[in-house]
């Protein structure tokens, strides 16, 4: 075999990634938040656009007066002003506050200000205590001196590290406390925790339903005393397409188009954009110019691609437009993709922190794209939903008795009965997504 050094030429096709299809891309992939702030940052570094708020005010339009959040298979009709951000302080301003009114030297302020920023978001305190009382020379006692000073602050249970702890710090704050609490948390907390109850029981000689009782007690407690402080930046959902069933039988979908600022043309730059002596600045505006045309072109194909999406979904989930989430039907990205023409990863950018407003509340657009489930209602070719599965094991769950709470088994039993199939290990694994305990741990005794 013979191998030369030589020219050769060879054709070959390749997409480039331009500055305009890289725009466009990261425009679709925006939610409307988003998609605001990027304009006006584009609006500093280009002086040819003008940006003007949304033509219509989303939160005092004659229609809709509420918004309606989804919460799985329950409506919850929302208050605009419910959607406003009121400033909160943080748990350290908190802290802080009341530490102020105390007596302190500089040092022990200086130590307590480092624990109370130890504190993670739900108030526990997250040290290596060997490191802490190194860097601040301190011995062991002189350190769960200043750890008790941060839990005598408000509100109860914060600098706890552990679960255990933080309800006994409220606990002791309680007065009367049952002497079967006290003793379970003392010393059968983890056996309590994994509701190994039975084996409490026989070794405190009481019933279950004392154990029960204690449980009712001890879960008034608050597991997370710090979250109330979380700094959580305000989510403002404003759908983009908006759904109306007409006359029972016709879904027709719309842009909502109140909610991206407006851009525009800055027209005290036509002169100079034609007539500027000089070539330097002129060569400048004429860029900022074709700038500005590929921007006004993106928001065209990103509001053409949302609303193609939505016309999809009102197509595929007629379904569930008429009758409500339960009737929700199988569909996956690549479905939506074949059908208008665009590739996959174009769909999944479109439906990305995008909403709808549908009869039945705001839906994220990708909640309208669910796996299959076998259904075995008329026949092996019908399929359900993952969604449909989901809302009925949460009704299933809702109902139950919680003396005799529905097993897995159960509830694979249940589903098929009213016709679909699915396995015990799916029913785990959609328990675990919808946050809702094994039976053993849902279980009552009274």
């Amino acid at each position: 075999m013979n191998l030369k050094a030589g020219l050769f030429q060879n054709q070959q096709l390749k997409l480039q990634m331009t500055q305009q299809l890289s725009q466009a891309i990261t425009i679709l992939q925006y939610s409307t938040m988003e998609l605001n702030a990027y304009l006006e940052a584009k609006q500093l570094e280009n002086p040819l656009i003008q940006l003007e708020p949304p033509r219509k005010d989303p939160f005092h339009q004659r229609e809709p007066h509420t918004f309606k959040r989804n919460a799985g298979n329950h409506e919850n009709t929302v208050d605009w002003y419910e959607y406003v951000s009121v400033p909160k302080r943080s748990l350290a301003d908190a802290l802080s506050v009341q530490l102020n009114l105390k007596s302190l030297t500089s040092r022990d302020k200086k130590v307590m200000k480092e624990l109370i920023y130890s504190l993670d978001d739900n108030g526990y305190l997250r040290i290596d205590e060997e490191s802490f009382i190194e860097n601040h020379h301190l011995e062991m006692a002189q350190l769960g001196a200043y750890i008790n000073r941060l839990q005598d602050l408000e509100p109860a249970g914060i600098g706890a590290r552990s679960l255990q702890e933080c309800i006994s710090l409220q606990l002791q704050r309680k007065a009367k406390v049952p002497s079967l609490v006290t003793m379970i948390m003392e010393n059968h907390f983890q056996a309590f925790a994994e509701k190994k109850w039975k084996a409490i029981a026989r070794e405190l000689n009481v019933e279950l339903k004392d154990i029960q009782h204690a449980a009712d007690y001890i879960q008034c407690c608050n597991p997370r005393p710090g979250s109330k402080y979380s700094q959580h930046v305000a989510e403002y959902i404003i759908p983009e397409l908006v759904v109306k069933v007409i006359d029972g039988h016709t879904v027709a979908v719309s842009l909502y188009d109140g909610t991206t600022i407006n851009v525009t043309y800055n027209e005290e730059y036509t002169d100079f954009v034609k007539h500027h002596p000089d070539k330097e600045v002129q060569s400048y505006l004429q860029e900022k110019e074709q700038d500005f045309q590929w921007l006004l072109q993106s928001l065209r194909q990103r509001k053409q691609t949302i609303l193609k999406v939505g016309k999809m979904l009102a197509e595929k989930q007629k379904a569930f437009f008429l009758k409500g989430p339960s009737a929700i039907q199988p569909l996956t990205l690549r479905q939506v993709a074949d059908e208008i023409d665009v590739h996959e990863s174009t769909i999944s950018r479109a439906v990305k922190g995008k909403y709808m407003q549908t009869p039945y509340g705001i839906f994220e657009l990708k909640y309208f794209f669910t796996s299959a489930i076998k259904s075995v209602k008329l026949d092996d070719s019908e399929a359900a939903s993952a969604t449909s599965v989901k809302n009925e094991l949460q009704r299933l769950i809702d109902k139950e008795d919680k003396k005799k709470p529905l097993s897995d088994q159960k509830i694979v039993n249940l589903l098929l009965e009213n016709g679909y199939d699915v396995s015990r290990r799916t029913i785990a694994k959609y328990r675990d997504q919808l946050g809702i305990a094994s039976s053993t741990m849902r279980k009552r005794y009274e």
